[in-house]
């Protein structure tokens, strides 16, 4: 149990394990995306704790929003086959398959068809 100083001990048992903490100052957001939402986290109080190989973040905030992704309808394997039948990139197939709403072959048309 940490007494009086246990700010002090705390810094010492950090050092004498390699960690070294500090808080980030004047963050502004921090977001945390998911395939399926966002976490958006205003004026956080975000400390980095760094050893030898990696850093750890703690976020800490009074309030945050939560927003739900739209989550599209198709996937990698869609986006590959509209691009190898119509011919064009995977980024262009995508857009595609987001204007057709999935549909894979009006896609597609809409590739080929000018």
């Amino acid at each position: 149990m940490m007494r009086g100083g246990g700010n002090r001990e705390m810094r010492r048992m950090m050092d004498k394990m390699g960690l070294d903490m500090n808080e980030l100052s004047n963050v502004q957001e921090v977001i945390i995306k998911t395939d399926k939402k966002e976490i958006i986290i205003a004026k956080p109080s975000v400390t980095e704790m760094k050893a030898k190989d990696n850093s750890i973040f703690t976020v800490t905030a009074d309030s945050y929003e939560e927003r739900e992704l739209e989550v599209p309808i198709f996937s990698e394997e869609d986006i590959q086959l509209v691009s190898q039948q119509a011919g064009v990139d995977e980024e262009k197939a995508k857009n595609a398959l987001e204007e057709a709403e999935g549909d894979l072959a009006r896609a597609i048309l809409l590739l080929t068809t000018g």
